[in-house]
């Protein structure tokens, strides 16, 4: 690990009141608005899987298998792997109580410090504007930037179909968020604000992250390492019940 990585933390919040209480005060907390370089960073895709078997909104204490991966331009530099459990079933507006310890947990074995988180979460678009996208950078110190399917709260119309249009989505009369098409022909995502990132940003970095593919590069890496984690662990265990039957 570098010096001084992953910084030190305090406990996450183990229940309903505490991360509310934990939101609000995000929400009033304001830090210099982060620019992105004009050169390549290192930017961390973090993203959190759970069984397959599971339906619905999934319940706390289910497996779950966090990665994070550590890309500059589109090259993968570095990979940390957590293993957990959910610390809840899925709510809108406290999905950090279900998945925040595992993505804290696979961030933090980063060989290196990033420059720029990006979530697969929710950030300002969120009923007391701190979702977990903008929760995880506020705990390690570091910009970051939601990416999602749909809006949680925010609402706006869909972009144009060429690539690179963008439409605001707007909650409470603010911008919060974009929607954002990454690719002819397919939909859009949408680009939350996020710590010390305004939405206009946000969307910038998610188009400039998407050449080939809908979703950004390093949130499509930390996809892909985690169901590759997943799928590993449920062949070992299923190859270990084979042979225990033998």
């Amino acid at each position: 690990m570098g010096k001084g990585w992953p910084p030190p933390f305090s406990p996450w919040p183990a229940t309903v009141e505490e991360l509310v209480a934990r939101q609000e005060t995000l929400r009033q907390e304001s830090e210099e608005p982060w620019t992105p370089p004009g050169h390549p960073i290192l930017i961390a895709g973090c993203f959190v899987c759970f069984s397959r078997r599971r339906a619905g909104a999934g319940y706390a204490g289910e497996a779950g298998w966090a990665a994070a991966a550590l890309l500059q331009s589109t090259r993968l530099v570095g990979v940390g792997l957590a293993r957990g459990v959910a610390g809840a079933r899925y709510e809108p507006g406290l999905l950090a109580l279900r998945e925040g310890p595992l993505l804290e947990e696979a961030l933090g074995r980063l060989p290196e410090r990033p420059e720029l988180i990006l979530v697969n979460a929710t950030g300002r678009d969120h009923p007391r504007g701190a979702g977990l996208a903008l929760h995880l950078g506020a705990r390690f110190g570091l910009p970051s930037v939601g990416v999602t399917r749909n809006p949680l709260l925010a609402a706006g119309e869909p972009p144009a179909e060429p690539r690179g249009s963008l439409s605001p989505l707007l909650l409470a009369g603010s911008a919060v968020a974009y929607w954002v098409r990454t690719q002819e022909g397919k939909a859009p995502v949408v680009a939350h604000a996020g710590w010390r990132t305004g939405a206009e940003t946000a969307a910038e970095l998610v188009l400039s992250l998407t050449a080939r593919y809908r979703t950004p590069e390093p949130l499509r890496q930390a996809r892909r390492l985690a169901r590759e984690s997943r799928s590993a662990e449920v062949s070992r265990t299923c190859q270990t019940d084979r042979l225990g039957n033998k």
